[in-house]
């Protein structure tokens, strides 16, 4: 265990284009900001301020993996005009809920100065829209 008397909050935004329906990685960005912060240990907070987008901690190594994600998700919850939100496209009131599916928020811990994720996993940002947007992402880092 480590105690300490005083704790560091750091906290940035970063601005993320995607190219409609992907999975987009964007770790390094994340450790950037952990390497900024000056925290070696502590916990990483990440927040997407969007509801037709998610976070999530995947494989990063084999492209497969991510297709059959989106494949899968686009099974479970189909886009048409089936539903009652309709009017920004036959696509959003499916990503609101995709979206509820998944993550708005991760949250790593630091060890070393450094993200603690495993040897295959990398942080993506879920579009779940047909069109590229602009999606902003809070980074909070705590620790000492």
């Amino acid at each position: 265990m480590v105690t300490t008397a005083a704790t560091t909050h750091y906290q940035t935004s970063i601005e993320l284009k995607t190219r409609g329906k992907s999975l987009e990685r964007f770790t390094r960005q994340v450790q950037a900001a952990v390497q900024d912060s000056g925290v070696t240990t502590g916990l990483c907070t990440v927040f997407l301020r969007h509801t037709s987008a998610s976070l999530v901690i995947q494989e990063n190594a084999d492209p497969d993996v991510l297709a059959d994600m989106e494949t899968f998700l686009s099974r479970l919850v189909p886009e048409g005009n089936h539903y009652r939100h309709s009017t920004e496209g036959p696509d959003d009131m499916p990503a609101h809920i995709r979206t509820a599916l998944t993550h708005t928020s991760e949250q790593i811990p630091i060890v070393n100065g450094r993200l603690a994720l495993g040897t295959w996993q990398g942080l993506y940002l879920w579009e779940h829209r047909q069109r590229g947007h602009r999606r902003e992402v809070i980074i909070h880092i705590s620790g000492s």
